[in-house]
């Protein structure tokens, strides 16, 4: 097997839910060697977050560890400890790269801000990832995905017309991430060259606002404020999720243009409706969209979904099929790429599945090496072997709660 991309590249996180940590799990998919500083005194929230798995209710149960941790090392400290921080910056100095997700401040306190690390460490490159910034007015703002989705008006504009808006969670935590790993690597592309570190100030808001584009530009452009509008598309009808035979079984559907509706009026068999004035144009079918959505309903509800998703992709008609949970986990053309991996998971004494990025490098492959760690797993190896701290001194370092 080739050499993986990262290789080499070592990496300290020292971060809490989601999007660090799923930045470094992109490194680590890719080669990195990151070891995961947690604490035993304050848990991640995701390690107590249900649904747990065969309902059994612990820290390693838990859905959304074993898969966001894999090709991680885990180690706990207690960062309130002078000596857990004295671990930190040992391991701040083996690193290449340190990832903070905390807020503005939080580490600087605790003596491991970027100006402190690279003392030990002057080529470092650190990267911090917060809701604003470090340098904005509300800098220290704590938030989480469900807060910053309203701040970049992503929730303003989904939803239906005529209720609220949706409180679409954490979509932006699966946004940021992406942006995080290229700037890394653009840094360590960097330092190849350079030989100097740097300090990424990375910013939750400003990256995910670049979903939002379109909608940007139409206000900067024409005043044009986006509006909620369901399952509508200002350039296509229909354009929705149709229900189908079966219980909770849907379809989307999108026809963009003339030679769409047309086949799409020929899939299903040309009825008299379709001849109608008021559909014979996009502008006309978007006037008329309420009752054009109740014709196509009716023809989808007498056939399953995939029965309708094949027939609109055969005649040239972007169609797919609204899979629940099981047919994703099963989805053959998912399978195909190799986009989840069964890993024996020690906290469940069971094989789990862990996702790999969606990108596939022809020379440098992506692989799961191994599962995601139980809480403290790798303690010993790190500080042992990695730092080379004497047994007898990490037994005392035990003894001191430095690990809890």
């Amino acid at each position: 097997m080739s050499r993986q991309a990262l290789e080499g590249v070592k990496v300290l996180e020292i971060a809490f839910i989601g999007v660090t940590p799923m930045t470094c799990k992109l490194l680590a998919d890719q080669g990195a060697e990151v070891v995961r500083i947690e604490s035993k005194t304050r848990l991640d929230y995701l390690r107590t977050s249900g649904p747990y798995v065969d309902g059994i209710v612990s820290i390693e149960h838990s859905p959304t560890t074993p898969s966001l941790h894999s090709n991680k090392y885990g180690i706990t400290l207690n960062l309130k400890h002078p000596k857990g921080i004295e671990i930190a910056k040992k391991l701040a100095a083996w690193a290449d790269v340190v990832a903070n997700g905390f807020t503005t401040g939080t580490l600087e306190k605790m003596g491991l801000g970027y100006d402190d690390l690279k003392k030990d460490n002057p080529d470092l490159i650190m990267f911090s990832c917060n809701t604003f910034g470090r340098t904005s007015p509300l800098s220290s703002f704590p938030s989480t995905g469900i807060q910053i989705t309203g701040l970049t008006g992503l929730s303003q504009i989904t939803g239906w017309p005529d209720r609220g808006p949706s409180a679409i969670g954490y979509y932006t935590d699966f946004c940021v991430p992406h942006f995080n790993f290229a700037s890394v690597l653009a840094a360590l592309d960097y330092r190849r060259r350079t030989g100097k570190g740097q300090h990424l100030d990375l910013s939750h808001i400003e990256t995910s606002i670049y979903c939002l584009a379109p909608a940007i530009m139409d206000y900067a452009v024409n005043g044009r404020e986006f509006r909620r509008q369901g399952n509508r598309s200002p350039s296509a009808a229909p354009h929705g999720a149709y229900q189908c035979k079966g219980e909770d079984r849907w379809c989307a559907i999108a026809v963009s243009t003339d030679e769409e509706w047309a086949s799409f009026c020929k899939v299903i068999g040309n009825p008299e409706w379709t001849e109608d004035p008021k559909f014979s144009t996009l502008l006309n079918r978007k006037r008329n969209e309420y009752e054009l959505d109740r014709h196509v309903e009716e023809w989808t509800m007498s056939r399953t979904a995939h029965e309708v998703m094949k027939l609109m992709v055969a005649a040239g008609i972007s169609a797919g099929v609204v899979q629940n949970g099981e047919e994703v986990f099963k989805d053959p053309q998912l399978a195909h790429y190799g986009f989840q991996q069964m890993m024996f998971y020690p906290g469940m004494h069971k094989e789990y599945p862990t996702q790999l990025p969606f990108g596939r490098l022809t020379k440098t492959p992506v692989k799961a090496r191994r599962p995601s760690p139980m809480l403290g797993e790798h303690t010993d190896y790190i500080c042992t072997q990695i730092l080379g701290i004497p047994d007898e001194e990490f037994v005392q370092l035990m003894a001191d709660g430095v690990f809890d």
